[in-house]
């Protein structure tokens, strides 16, 4: 190995060149105008499979495109699939950027660019950690698959349907997903828990157009005030659950033991608050913050929209609102179920001369993988080589759906190897990725293929 972590340590500087290419393409899969954009990704990421001794090739979908790659030159060995995702979140507020979001900017070791860590950063780091071995050895010490998507983003809406048609294709002895995080820094870490999630819009209709607030108010309905009025009435104030009946019906409580190590975890709360200019952490009653975010199901609005937004005031009362609502679930929960529940309770509260309206942005099942398997146990060796310190075991309260379709599909459990940080802002203005966290991410990977080829 000493070989290949010489050839890495020798191209930092023209893997961070390869990065910042990847991240000038603007490919977001939530925007229809950015089609050409994330073609261009796609064919960008074929390119590079194929320039280092993968077959590659785009596989078209309904959607945006998969890019697939292979090489099985390790006879008798057992074979690696990695995922990753090229496509990317919006970067809207733009005004709260303080560099251009898809010009790569360097300040303070980090690279700041939408999908620096989400998950171009990521996944190309595992990428580069396979290429190091095609560059030294003439190849990697395993057979190895790559599945890079571009609908993460949104759901991976057409991901689950290539799975399961092409079991054969994808047919692995162990999956890498590098789309998670580091506990802290100094504390890499393997992730064995992902909520899943049930993402809603609601639609409310009073009249026909915008009236003036002057001449109807209070003689006709208001979206918007009851839009407001249904969402105060989603959560418990007193103990802070949500408040749709039969929502926690299926939730199973915390084995005391796994409640324990999670409490013997370095988190500070002080140090959370102030990195976040919080002065409280409220929510669910009887949980910390880091049991409420991996381990207990949630409801949140992500966006409201109703009336004039413009500059300046203008009185009218809108004819339409709207909430875009997520709601991140656990071990046990069906997200069909809980859109019915979530419909039924928003029609329960909607009065009779209020039209509404749904829309579903796409599901994910939770999931958890045992966290004392030998794979796991390999891949925690892996990254505690690549990035020299001892590693932790942590679940996550974010969604990979591809986690669930890999179980059900390819019967295969996934390693959930994350290089980047807590505060990499994620979906948010000024999305970052350590680049000596990149730079050991390749080592890592280059570890974790000799770790699994045991």
């Amino acid at each position: 190995m000493s070989k290949v972590m010489a050839h890495i340590d020798q191209n930092k500087k023209r893997y961070q060149d390869e990065l910042f290419e990847l991240l000038r393409i603007p490919s977001i899969s939530a925007d229809p105008d950015r089609a050409a954009d994330i073609r261009r990704a796609a064919e960008f990421v074929k390119a590079k499979l194929a320039a280092m001794g993968c077959q590659a090739r785009i596989y078209e979908t309904p959607g945006h495109p998969l890019v697939y790659g292979e090489w099985l030159g390790a006879k008798g060995r057992p074979t690696v699939l990695f995922y990753g995702h090229y496509d990317v979140q919006p970067p809207d507020p733009l005004e709260l950027w303080h560099s251009q979001p898809f010009e790569p900017t360097v300040r303070d070791g980090n690279v700041y660019a939408r999908g620096a860590s989400d998950d171009k950063g990521q996944f190309l780091a595992n990428v580069l950690g396979v290429e190091s071995f095609f560059q030294t050895n003439g190849g990697p010490p395993v057979n190895v698959k790559f599945l890079i998507e571009g609908e993460e983003e949104v759901t991976s809406t057409n991901l689950e349907h290539f799975v399961a048609a092409n079991r054969e294709l994808l047919k692995c002895d162990q999956i890498v997903v590098s789309d998670t995080a580091q506990f802290k820094p100094g504390y890499p870490a393997i992730c064995y828990g992902l909520r899943g999630i049930c993402y809603m819009e609601v639609f409310l209709r009073g009249a026909n157009i915008d009236l003036h607030s002057g001449e109807y108010g209070g003689a006709v309905p208001n979206p918007a005030n009851e839009l407001s009025r249904i969402i105060a009435k989603l959560h418990d104030p007193k103990t802070g659950k949500v408040a749709i009946p039969g929502f926690y019906d299926d939730v199973v409580e915390l084995d005391p033991k796994e409640r324990a190590e999670l409490a013997r975890l370095p988190f500070d709360e002080t140090d959370y608050k102030k990195r976040l200019d919080l002065t409280a952490l409220p929510g669910e009653n009887g949980y910390s913050p880091i049991e409420r975010t991996w381990t207990r199901p949630t409801l949140d609005v992500n966006g409201l929209t109703s009336g004039y937004q413009g500059k300046g005031a203008k009185t009218v009362i809108p004819a339409a609102a709207s909430a875009k609502i997520s709601m991140r679930l656990v071990p046990n929960m069906d997200p069909k179920k809980v859109q019915k529940q979530f419909e039924d309770t928003i029609r329960s509260l909607c009065p009779p001369y209020i039209n509404v309206r749904f829309a579903n942005f796409g599901m994910a099942k939770p999931v958890v993988v045992p966290s004392d398997s030998p794979a796991l146990a390999r891949a925690r060796a892996a990254l505690e080589k690549g990035f020299g310190a001892k590693s932790v075991i942590v679940r996550s309260g974010g969604s990979i759906p591809v986690v669930e379709t890999f179980k059900t599909h390819l019967g295969v459990a996934s390693l959930l190897v994350g290089y980047g940080l807590p505060d990499d802002a994620l979906h948010s203005p000024n999305e970052k990725f350590s680049l000596e966290d990149f730079h050991r991410g390749i080592r890592t990977a280059a570890h974790l293929l000799e770790e699994l080829a045991k």
